[in-house]
């Protein structure tokens, strides 16, 4: 797949839906995966951390992680717009001042960002077509943590995906969703000094917390 499609089609899809995702989250809160992920983060410790999400949306995973005791955090997301509501959301909250935005794929920016204490990718790595050099780029941005959720490897979330996939081909969108192994995902993870320390799971999502051991 063509990657400036993917981007430009990711830009325009997101953008869109952002007004949608912040009053979805003020009116309804983190969603099951997400509270899972906060709590394998509690267990794993952030406190004074430096944040890097990689996948931001309109911040609010970064957010609360502030307002619970880390230090900075830096969101990047493809989609312009989510990064807009996640600057006016945490200038809403008082947390201006500890956050940093970028809009674009991370893959291209990185050797603009510094090394981050937590690394969050919430159901990033199955909205990009090469999992493997996102998730190697971002190990190597991460001194301490990495926490991910992504789509179990099941059938009806192969469906799922693969319909959704259909439809967007159908409007000559160039954006795709994926659905990759676990245990390769772990394979990449562990194979760079990582260690599993929380793992949970919802119907779809799958939430795991790393740790480094060296």
């Amino acid at each position: 797949m063509d990657c400036c499609s993917h981007i430009q089609s990711a830009n325009k899809i997101f953008s869109f839906l952002a007004r949608f995702y912040r009053k979805r989250f003020d009116h309804k809160g983190f969603e099951k995966n997400q509270q899972q992920l906060l709590e394998g983060l509690l267990q794993a410790g952030y406190q004074d951390a430096k944040i890097l999400e990689i996948g931001s949306g309109v911040g609010a995973l970064h957010h609360y992680l502030l307002q619970q005791g880390a230090a900075f955090a830096t969101g990047i997301d493809l989609a312009q717009k989510m990064t807009e509501q996640a600057r006016q959301r945490a200038l809403h909250l008082g947390l201006d001042q500890r956050t940093q935005y970028l809009s674009g794929d991370f893959v291209a920016l990185q050797e603009k960002l510094e090394k981050a204490d937590v690394t969050l990718l919430d159901k990033v790595i199955c909205c990009y077509p090469d999992a493997h050099q996102l998730v190697q780029n971002s190990l190597d941005k991460t001194r301490k943590v990495y926490a991910l959720t992504y789509p179990h490897k099941r059938w009806y979330v192969i469906m799922a995906m693969g319909f959704g996939s259909f439809l967007l081909w159908l409007m000559r969108m160039g954006f795709r969703n994926y659905v990759y192994d676990p245990m390769q995902v772990e394979q990449w993870i562990v194979s760079q000094g990582f260690h599993k320390t929380y793992e949970n799971k919802t119907l779809l999502w799958l939430s795991q917390v790393y740790v480094r051991t060296n």
